[in-house]
């Protein structure tokens, strides 16, 4: 008889997932510390998506609500929050956020102002290689 194959988690495996070590700022109250998120990255979703507990921490106040279509095809109204800062190794932006979840997800559109790229060997995003000190944009 063949032994019994032991089945891992994705969540304690994390295959495939891409993530990022970022900080969470309220830049309307320099008081309060950063939030540090490992965050799941995800270039098929445009924003920032925080759960409720990371609003709480940094006081961060709703500015409208949203209605958001999820993977599952589902449609939820959710609270749209910000400004929130998103800092990421040597830069940062300014972005609002979807109150989402129970993780920190970062999406599309803040990724690309922070000027990043994904490098899917390390399961990680890193610092654009052609712009290594300053973030690049495109204005035109």
């Amino acid at each position: 008889m063949a032994p019994k194959q032991r089945i891992i988690s994705h969540r304690t495996q994390h295959m495939g997932l891409i993530t990022a070590d970022i900080q969470l700022r309220n830049p309307l109250d320099s008081r309060l510390a950063p939030y540090s998120a490992k965050a799941l990255v995800d270039m098929g979703a445009l924003h920032l998506c925080v759960p409720q507990h990371v609003v709480v921490q940094l006081r961060l106040q709703a500015v409208q609500q949203r209605e958001v279509s999820t993977a599952d095809g589902q449609k939820h109204v959710c609270d749209y929050v910000g400004p929130v800062e998103v800092i990421f190794e040597n830069r940062s932006c300014f972005v609002g956020a979807l109150v989402l979840g129970d993780g920190v997800l970062l999406g599309a559109v803040p990724m690309e102002d922070l000027d990043v790229v994904i490098s899917p060997s390390r399961k990680t995003i890193e610092v654009n290689p052609n712009s290594p000190n300053i973030p690049s944009s495109v204005a035109k």
